[in-house]
């Protein structure tokens, strides 16, 4: 699956990233391609979260 991200640099120099198709999935990193990852790690353990407490998964949005 796929899902727009976006990714931001704070006043403190790291990159946030967020997945607004899923509230509430924020994560960060210290470099831009930190942050993809670790967004992507936080993706994956939100859908594994739906799924084991039957919540509907949302539909990609790229």
């Amino acid at each position: 699956m796929k899902f727009r991200v976006y990714l931001e640099q704070d006043e403190d120099g790291m990159f946030v990233a967020t997945c607004p198709a899923l509230p509430g999935c924020i994560s960060q990193g210290r470099t831009r391609d930190e942050g993809r990852e670790n967004i992507r790690e936080a993706i994956t353990g939100y859908l594994k979260s739906l799924r084991k407490h039957g919540e509907p998964v949302p539909a990609k949005t790229v």
